[in-house]
């Protein structure tokens, strides 16, 4: 019963650390698969955070709080939008400055508005998500293995992760099944195609776009009023790049990304539950080796598992239209 309430915390907090690396490659993978190159998801994420906080402490409200991250991620990737679909800039520079633009800007306005070096005041009651309890947990609780993993592990999570995990879904069925999803996908392999058809490949680019904005909001959100109680700098750590990391192992596949976060929100939880641990024949292992494992698996994995990953063929190439 032991090994299963470890197993379950384990799964449990997998799933609380996957949570903004999944919202930030189900972003990555909408951008992307439209033909836009997106590895701004970073800034984006955080901005998201330092906003959602930021409305969240001022009006109590973790709701607002995610409508505030969400749109200032969504003015974010309108700037990305702009510089790479209507003035057919280069879109990693274009990323690389959202970047640099979200890192410097949090802590300048964070430090002038709060002068906490940053940070934001911590975040009570209301103005971060509760814990939501599942239907059945009591039932269900009494279940040997099922019940332990339903109540720690599905039960008790926020709002924005139930939120990540439907966007998951929903990704999936508009991208495979919708009209909207096969012009989005067909703009990333051959845009001229869709515009000989009559449908605006800037319209749908811009839309994907607008769509990665979304999704990154609700990613950053989720680290400033969910996992932890306001804003710190450079709090996303290399998650949005990670999650494109993600999004290639998974070959720009919906699902196949779902596990591939699952998994590095895996390492990451491992790592947690490893400090200060006395390995067999090995003693304790430094906390910053313990910290650096799934970047380093990350790499493993890009380097030695997924084989050629294909990304769709127009990805990165401005549509220039013909006469």
């Amino acid at each position: 019963m032991e090994l299963v309430q470890t197993l379950a915390v384990i799964l449990d907090s997998t799933i609380r650390l996957s949570v903004p690396l999944l919202c930030a490659a189900m972003a990555g993978l909408w951008s992307e698969r439209a033909g836009v190159v997106d590895i701004g998801l970073e800034g984006k994420m955080l901005i998201a955070a330092f906003a959602s906080a930021v409305i969240a402490y001022k009006t109590g409200s973790a709701w607002a709080g995610l409508c505030a991250g969400i749109a200032a991620s969504v003015a974010l990737s309108l700037v990305h939008g702009f510089a790479a679909i209507t003035w057919r800039g280069n879109q990693i520079v274009s990323g690389v400055a959202i970047n640099m633009l979200a890192a410097g800007l949090t802590v300048i306005l964070g430090n002038a508005w709060f002068g906490q070096g940053g940070r934001t005041p911590p975040l009570e009651g209301a103005a971060r998500f509760g814990e939501i309890e599942l239907p059945l947990v009591e039932t269900l609780k009494s279940i040997p293995v099922l019940g332990p993993l339903y109540d720690i592990a599905v039960s008790g999570h926020a709002a924005p992760v139930y939120l990540a995990l439907l966007c998951v879904v929903l990704t999936a069925l508009v991208l495979k099944h919708t009209r909207f999803g096969l012009r989005l996908r067909a703009v990333g392999e051959n845009p001229a195609a869709v515009d000989t058809a009559g449908v605006s490949v800037a319209g749908l680019r811009y839309a994907a776009v607008i769509i990665c904005g979304a999704l990154c909001g609700l990613g950053g959100t989720y680290l400033a009023v969910s996992q932890s109680a306001g804003f710190l700098p450079q709090m996303t750590a290399g998650k949005g790049f990670i999650a494109l990391a993600a999004v290639i192992f998974a070959n720009w596949r919906p699902w196949p990304a779902l596990f591939a976060c699952l998994l590095f929100g895996l390492l990451d939880a491992i790592a947690i539950r490893l400090q200060g641990v006395a390995l067999p024949g090995i003693g304790q292992v430094p906390v910053q080796a313990i910290q650096a494992l799934p970047y380093v698996m990350t790499v493993v994995l890009l380097a030695g598992f997924i084989g050629k990953a294909v990304p769709p063929k127009a990805s990165g190439l401005p549509y220039v239209k013909e006469r």
